[in-house]
């Protein structure tokens, strides 16, 4: 039975690596800094109790309120299961298996690769510049060929540094007419003054993947947007799934968006940025510190001289980071997601104890 099954399944299925996201990978511990987040929850009440009629495919009132927070109209917006939708309905929509590709620049999120591997699309790979993290224009320009998108992270994930504007600007001039160029800002709020939404009036192949799972500390709903020009936004309307968003989700989503959950969200992003600020500091003191990687959002890149080590004893101790050595450039680096202060001055006073051994 087992060999009948596995001679069914697509040949670019049967050895494709899954993710491995933070809860697959498991680990028993009760600070959790290795998903980015937020360790900040918030409390929200629903009066919501019939739940027998399918939700609208695209929610009127959650998208007139993303409408309202970030200066969009209404028809540039889509409504998906977090970002992570988004960046597979616009590889189902736009890429044709077998034929075109996608360019992604590592290191960055791996599920661009990954969706395009399930979709049977080449995926490009032009790593970023390893003294800047910042993309190659130049590279990405020659391999162009057959390529229909090209996801950029802003922040990146898991180097935490912004993209500079002029960059993806040149990028869109290039490939109008030709490629659609995909920035993902699921950690925008972190750095909001670094958002490239204003460049939607006079780009038309420019697309923006948001999230509710980070600032917004909205993980558990997976609720996210793609922003778009609307004649972009049509076309993914047509392959998305008939009711993708729950209820409750957007009864959740609204209250977050509302004009005091907005506040309340600006409120955790300014508290973990200074957690991150003086994690940073505190990092920077113990001598098995290599490298630190300045971050615009919650997160932050730490090179250590003895990775696994460190690694393995925080993970003993009930602290789980994400490990990034198996990435391109990033040796004997792991990520720290911010947590509270008193997430934060944990991890500092084990990596202390081992570093002192």
């Amino acid at each position: 039975m087992k060999d009948s099954i596995a001679n069914l399944v697509r040949s670019n299925i049967k050895h494709l690596q899954p993710y491995q996201s933070a809860r697959r990978i498991g680990g028993d511990g009760n600070i959790l800094l290795n998903a980015n987040e937020c360790p900040i929850p918030v409390v929200f009440k629903t009066n919501l109790t019939l739940f027998n009629r399918y939700p609208e495919c695209q929610p009127k009132s959650l998208i007139s309120f993303y409408s309202n927070y970030v200066g969009l109209s209404s028809s540039q917006i889509l409504v998906t299961r977090g970002a992570d939708e988004g960046i597979e309905l616009l590889i189902k929509a736009f890429c044709n298996p077998r034929k075109d590709a996608i360019i992604c620049c590592p290191p960055t999120y791996d599920m661009y690769a990954i969706n395009a591997s399930i979709s049977n699309v080449e995926t490009k790979e032009i790593p970023v510049f390893h003294d800047t993290w910042q993309i190659d224009l130049d590279n990405i320009q020659r391999n162009l060929d057959k390529v229909k998108l090209i996801y950029i992270c802003n922040p990146n994930n898991p180097t935490g540094n912004i993209i500079l504007k002029q960059d993806i600007i040149n990028l869109l001039d290039k490939t109008l007419g030709s490629s659609l160029v995909v920035i993902d800002e699921a950690y925008i709020e972190f750095s909001s003054e670094n958002s490239m939404v204003e460049l939607l009036k006079d780009h038309p192949n420019l697309i923006i993947l948001r999230t509710l799972s980070k600032a917004f500390a909205l993980a558990g709903i997976r609720c996210g947007f793609t922003l778009a020009h609307k004649e972009i936004i049509n076309i993914l309307n047509k392959v998305i799934s008939p009711y993708p968003i729950p209820t409750i989700v957007t009864d959740i989503a609204i209250q977050a968006l509302s004009k005091s959950g907005i506040k309340n969200m600006k409120d955790r992003v300014s508290t973990l940025n200074l957690n991150r600020h003086w994690l940073v500091n505190e990092l920077h003191q113990i001598s098995w510190v290599k490298k630190i990687f300045n971050s615009h959002a919650n997160y932050v890149l730490v090179k250590f001289h003895m990775f696994e080590q460190i690694f393995q004893h925080l993970w003993n101790k009930g602290i789980i980071l994400r490990n990034q050595n198996h990435k391109v450039y990033l040796k004997k680096c792991l990520r720290i997601s911010i947590g509270s202060y008193s997430e934060c001055l944990r991890l500092i006073e084990e990596i202390k104890i081992l570093s002192n051994k």
